[in-house]
């Protein structure tokens, strides 16, 4: 089972973007994703700039991939997501069906998290467009997937989000900047202040929702470490890991850990990875329970 590395979903400075990937580069991870896929204000990195990090990244023996925005709101993102679709040296993941659209018999590509693909006609009918990889839904339960993949396309890879702030929503609208009570054509960056977003408290001071700029993510941390036996029996090819502004590497290193062929079972690795958590973790979806709930296969189940 190969380890991903989702897109940054957060706003950084460039300089920190640069020197987190070059560090990137020397973890045991397979594949790297690259891109602004929540807002195009964001513009410490162009596209040229990606570019280079991608031919850093496949020199380091990573598979790069560029990401498209999931997003389109105007002239100028449907133009970048034409250059990004043309470019021929890196593959793309579609996070909207205007990429689909571009890419769909000129190159193989990468159906993202965001396509809505819950059953195994729409997977078939995306790897008819020519999709070699998908990434399962955020919020779809185990034995769905398993449903799924008893009929998936041959040569078709399954890749799930196994770890990360859950990116849930969407929209036009800025929530960092109008926590600051500033419009979102004059939003100041304000997500810049916020590495790893701007939690969301419910009036009993429980951390409840992330804002992400446009975006709206889970508080608590998804976490299916503890599930990788589970999803290799099942055919999981990838499971992703959304980068994270400290311990990333860390994180890394004990998923590397928990994939290898001789783990016990009773190894808890979401215990383990507490400590470099920017939250409690949770993995309801899975488990087709609430998403912030936290459960337990048989194998850890607590005892009596």
């Amino acid at each position: 089972m190969k380890l991903s590395l989702g897109p940054l979903l957060y706003y950084w400075p460039r300089e920190t973007i640069f020197a987190f990937y070059e560090a990137m580069a020397a973890t045991p991870l397979d594949v790297v994703y690259l891109g602004e896929t929540v807002c195009s204000r964001r513009h410490e990195l162009r596209l040229a700039d990606w570019l280079d990090i991608a031919r850093m990244l496949q020199d380091a023996g990573k598979q790069a991939v560029l990401s498209t925005q999931v997003l389109i709101e105007s002239g100028s993102d449907v133009s970048v997501l034409h250059k990004i679709a043309a470019n021929t040296d890196f593959t793309v993941e579609a996070n909207d069906m205007g990429a689909v659209r571009c890419l769909s018999g000129q190159h193989p590509f990468v159906a993202g998290p965001h396509l809505n693909l819950y059953n195994a006609p729409s997977l078939q009918w995306m790897a008819q467009l020519g999709a070699s990889r998908w990434v399962m839904p955020l919020e779809m339960a185990q034995d769905a997937l398993a449903a799924m993949l008893v009929n998936r396309p041959a040569g078709l890879e399954t890749e799930v989000f196994a770890y990360g702030r859950m990116p849930l929503a969407y929209s036009a609208r800025c929530f960092t900047a109008r926590h600051r009570n500033l419009p979102k054509d004059d939003c100041r960056f304000s997500c810049m202040d916020h590495a790893d977003g701007l939690t969301l408290r419910t009036r009993e001071s429980e951390d409840f929702l992330v804002l992400n700029g446009t975006q709206t993510q889970s508080a608590r941390v998804y976490n299916l470490a503890n599930e990788l036996a589970a999803m290799g029996a099942m055919g999981v090819d990838l499971v992703r890991l959304s980068p994270q502004a400290q311990h990333m590497a860390q994180i890394i290193a004990l998923f590397d850990e928990a994939r290898g062929p001789a783990q016990p079972a009773s190894v808890d690795y979401v215990e383990r990875m507490q400590a470099f958590m920017p939250d409690q973790p949770c993995n309801g979806y899975w488990f087709g329970r609430p998403g912030l709930e936290q459960g337990h296969a048989a194998s850890h189940a607590p005892g009596p």
